[in-house]
């Protein structure tokens, strides 16, 4: 039905979509997490944080998985030399993720204020380490990661766990970590009244200033002080994968130049400065599902703001720059691309209805009274 070159694009956006959804689901629970420490008081009011994502937070994992599994698919070349290169800042998302599952579960268990404190920022952990390892990572995608391919399209990683720590990764970390907790923020204020809902109102509007702020540094850093990279030789987007078969080169501002060919992506730049300011504005007034949906609009513009700067780039190469992975260079067959297609234009919908349907069975306010009713099955 579709060509090879026009399924190259559809999947970069496919996957763009899959890391927009993840970040606004599974988000707003990492943010919650984040939250949790500093927002809940005592035991009770930590447990009416904890239960208003409690009964979401493992079905929301579908969209990480889904997100990793559809880079496997659709970009293996992406796939394996990202989690090469990458290795040890994954296990470390992996590790701080492990404190979810066994936090929740294990928090209420026994009536200990050391072990429910223990557990609590185990919470936070999973919550806010995988947030900003993912900016770290997108923050050294810009830069360029050092890498290159053999002769037999083998990769090789020449850098270091400590060099992807570097300042502007640290601001693009910054940007993740207050977009998810801005989101996770406003989604507490959502389903929280009372003192819980003024300080998770309060918190929305910190770290959306934070996000407001660190994202146009990261924009104005990009500009003046990171070049970005360009193809010097003709692309053939019906070709098949191959890295090694083109030229590429780095040019001062190249990351903007997508904004000119394509003026309508400006508007994704401006959707993330509208749906942060929205996300504060409504907060503030207590229209909490309006800042929920105005915090989804800011994270969309924000992600979509970095795919479309670096388009059609997905990883480049600092080290090798004829080695950096492309829309068009980086992908699985023709055959797979289809049927990975038409799976995810079955399954999808299909995500979207039954979350939408759990989130609509179980929306409402949650209270004190609740957790206090539910004392033995509430988390």
């Amino acid at each position: 039905m579709f060509d090879y070159e026009t399924l190259k694009i559809i999947w970069w956006l496919l996957v763009g979509v899959l890391l927009v959804g993840f970040a606004i689901m599974d988000g707003h629970d990492m943010g919650v997490g984040t939250l949790l420490p500093f927002v809940g008081r005592s035991d009770t009011e930590r447990r009416v944080i904890i239960n208003t994502v409690g009964p979401h937070w493992d079905g929301n994992q579908v969209w990480f998985i889904t997100g990793g599994g559809a880079i496997f698919a659709a970009w293996p070349l992406v796939y394996a030399t990202a989690f090469s290169g990458f290795y040890w800042a994954m296990l470390a998302v992996l590790w701080a993720l492990f404190f979810r599952p066994v936090g929740f579960d294990y928090r209420s268990k026994i009536h200990d204020a050391r072990w429910r404190s223990t557990w609590d920022w185990g919470l936070f952990v999973g919550g806010a380490v995988p947030p900003l390892i993912f900016g770290v990572a997108f923050g050294n995608l810009l830069q360029g990661v050092p890498f290159h391919f053999d002769e037999y399209l083998v990769s090789y990683y020449t850098g270091s766990f400590w060099g992807l720590l570097n300042p502007f990764a640290l601001v693009c970390g910054v940007v993740s970590t207050a977009m998810i907790t801005f989101h996770g923020a406003n989604y507490l204020a959502h389903r929280t009244e009372g003192v819980i809902q003024e300080r998770a109102i309060a918190a929305s509007t910190l770290f959306g200033l934070l996000l407001i702020a660190s994202f146009s540094a990261a924009g104005v850093w990009l500009y003046l002080g990171i070049d970005g990279y360009v193809i010097t030789s003709a692309v053939d987007g019906a070709a098949l994968a191959n890295p090694l078969a083109k030229s590429v080169s780095r040019k001062a501002g190249a990351w903007l130049a997508n904004y000119s060919r394509a003026p309508a992506t400006i508007a994704l730049p401006l959707v993330a400065y509208a749906g942060a300011l929205g996300g504060i504005v409504f907060a503030r007034s207590k229209r909490t599902l309006a800042a929920f949906v105005a915090s989804a609009l800011c994270l969309t513009g924000v992600i979509g703001t970095a795919g479309a700067s670096m388009f059609p780039f997905v990883m480049p190469s600092s080290s090798d720059l004829n080695s950096s992975l492309t829309v068009w260079d980086s992908v699985s067959s023709h055959l797979t691309l289809s049927i990975m297609f038409w799976a995810t234009l079955i399954f999808m919908p299909l995500i979207v209805f039954y979350t939408s349907w759990a989130y609509s069975v179980m929306a409402g306010k949650v209270t004190a009274g609740n957790v206090k009713e539910n004392e033995h099955s509430a988390y």
